[in-house]
């Protein structure tokens, strides 16, 4: 069994794994280990591990079945469709907006993202940083009455809402992506299939009203809801180092990429993202 220890990175989530050479076959036992700190602290940090795409991948496996991304061409890598390319740039030099609102991956789908694992290859001279927030402190922080008029209520994940997907796509263009990811309803109390914690499940990015309310009215339920999600007692701003990989539990973590950093310098990172279980249905 390989032997690693783990450094706390804030209160609220968050460990640094040291020790463990990420290249190295893990064992059974390991591979228990690291996945009992990851429920526990909801994401991990390994440092100063330069990968490849196949190593990155390989690593990522040990922990579950991994997305090929379809439901998001555009980003996924050509050879490698497990990788999904999370940069600020396209191939042709077009600068990209990307995740610069709270959310939780693939929330807009019927299989939505248990983990993800975000390698760090290059960066801006300063800035390029990402914050995570713990969801299941969010779920435990509201009332009793709040909680019981939330708890087996859903919500609608809708891709197209996305900010930056408004602002950059024509009417046209939002309309398809309504028709190839139609908006689903999500738990709003989501039960964690490892532990059996619940988590809040609602994010500002994709989240737009809930079930059997308007929109107008849903609206400062869910302002509320975010406002909790991201008090600074638990939240943690994490500042990237090249061969940085952090794995983050989506069951229980939004996370935020932040625009702190000129534009014109590039912040190139690779994903894998592990399939969760299924969840939600089509609005209809």
């Amino acid at each position: 069994m390989s032997s690693f220890s783990l450094k706390p990175l804030s209160s609220a989530l968050g460990a640094e794994v040291v020790g463990l050479d990420m290249l190295r076959p893990l064992d059974a036992d390991t591979v228990q280990a690291l996945t009992e700190a990851w429920h526990r602290h909801v994401i991990l940090l390994f440092r100063n591990q330069p990968l490849t795409f196949e190593e990155h991948i390989a690593f990522s496996r040990h922990f579950g079945a991994l997305d090929d991304h379809a439901a998001i061409p555009k980003f996924r890598h050509p050879e490698h469709p497990e990788i999904l390319l999370v940069t600020n740039y396209e191939a042709g030099g077009k600068r990209l907006a990307v995740g610069r609102q709270w959310h939780s991956d693939l929330s807009t789908t019927l299989r939505p993202a248990k983990g993800s694992l975000l390698h760090c290859v290059e960066l801006p001279e300063v800035g390029g940083d990402t914050m995570f927030c713990n969801m299941f402190n969010a779920w435990e922080s509201l009332s009793p009455t709040l909680q019981s008029i939330l708890d087996g209520r859903h919500a609608l994940h809708d891709m197209s809402v996305a900010r930056e997907t408004r602002l950059a796509r024509s009417s046209e263009e939002l309309a398809d992506i309504r028709r190839r990811n139609p908006p689903v309803y999500q738990p709003i109390a989501r039960v964690h299939d490892g532990s059996g914690r619940k988590a809040l499940y609602v994010s500002e990015m994709t989240t737009l009203s809930i079930e059997g309310m308007t929109e107008e009215e849903s609206r400062p339920i869910l302002q509320y809801l975010y406002d909790r999600s991201v008090v600074p007692e638990n939240v943690y701003r994490h500042r990237w180092q090249v061969g940085d990989t952090m794995m983050w539990d989506n069951r229980g973590a939004m996370h935020i990429a932040l625009a702190d950093y000129d534009h014109s310098q590039r912040r190139i990172m690779y994903r894998t993202t592990l399939l969760g279980e299924p969840s939600g249905r089509i609005a209809g």
